[in-house]
């Protein structure tokens, strides 16, 4: 019987594993949709995440992971812009707002949370360039992404 309940366990298991992910990525573009936001209409961190409470996906998202990154972004916007210039054909000014904030988001995740894998941080934001982003914005982001994560985990990275 013991076995039993661990097969049952394992399956109920196995969902909420991949469900996370799922939340993540939730979580992620919540974050793009709060600093778009907060570009275009500056306002305090307690603000945009009363704000999210109004996305129909708040609820499939990982709160907790939400809250992480939108502050942690926030917190640490002049560090993170600091390397996005570095790596950029163009003033920061210049990237459309969606450009920014996926960079700002990835660049948070390789720069500030090393429980993310480099390649998770930098798929992550070429997919939300993808769903949010111009026709190849993609391709810019992945470049700059790549150059990034090359910089601040050159451990991980390998050319």
């Amino acid at each position: 019987m013991s076995e039993d309940k661990a097969a049952v366990n394992q399956d109920q298991a196995a969902p909420a594993k991949s469900k996370g992910s799922k939340n993540r990525r939730k979580s992620r573009e919540l974050a793009l949709k709060a600093l778009y936001r907060n570009r275009m209409n500056a306002g305090d961190v307690k603000q945009l995440r009363l704000d999210s409470l109004d996305d129909p996906d708040y609820f499939k998202a990982d709160e907790t992971y939400f809250k992480q990154l939108l502050t942690g972004v926030l917190d640490h916007t002049a560090d993170i812009d600091a390397m996005i210039s570095q790596f950029i054909d163009r003033q920061l000014e210049e990237l459309s707002p969606i450009e920014h904030a996926i960079l700002r988001i990835s660049g948070y995740e390789l720069m500030f949370d090393v429980s993310i894998p480099y390649r998770v941080a930098i798929n992550e934001g070429v997919e939300l360039a993808k769903a949010y982003g111009g026709i190849d914005g993609h391709k810019y982001i992945n470049g700059v992404l790549d150059k990034i994560a090359a910089q601040v985990r050159p451990h991980e990275f390998k050319r």
